[in-house]
């Protein structure tokens, strides 16, 4: 997945305020083909494709680092697996399954629609050398 990440706006805010815990074992994604705004604040606002296509809302593995005041998060790609026809989709929103109201981080960007049939695989990329997200 060629994709572009876009952190939500209030993302460093929910930070801040530990409303979102990068290091928790919440971060979680959900597939979307309808486009998330940078205003998006909650999972609730999101029309997420069905549940019983793919594994839609997953755990994303995390790990992360910090050098010379550089934070990096890094994220583990995942390969999701179609069972029968799945809706297209887009877009990938990361959100924080643990946190109050479900805190969107951010929101990658396909570039293009996703069209699975049965079996069919997608490998949601997060792999990065500056990893998935950095704040410095």
């Amino acid at each position: 997945m060629a994709v572009a990440f876009t952190k939500v706006n209030s993302f460093v805010l929910y930070l801040a305020t530990e409303d979102i815990d990068l290091d928790g074992t919440g971060l979680t994604l959900a597939l979307t083909n309808t486009a998330v705004n940078a205003t998006a604040t909650s999972i609730s606002g999101v029309s997420q494709i069905g549940y019983g296509h793919v594994s839609t809302r997953v755990v994303v593995v995390s790990t992360s680092s910090q050098t010379a005041g550089t934070y990096k998060l890094n994220l583990t790609d995942h390969v999701l697996t179609a069972s029968g026809t799945v809706p297209t989709f887009r877009y990938a929103v990361l959100y924080d399954d643990a946190s109050t109201n479900d805190r969107i981080v951010g929101i990658y960007d396909n570039g293009s629609t996703v069209n699975m049939t049965n079996t069919d695989t997608f490998t949601v990329n997060f792999s990065s050398a500056n990893g998935a997200l950095t704040i410095t």
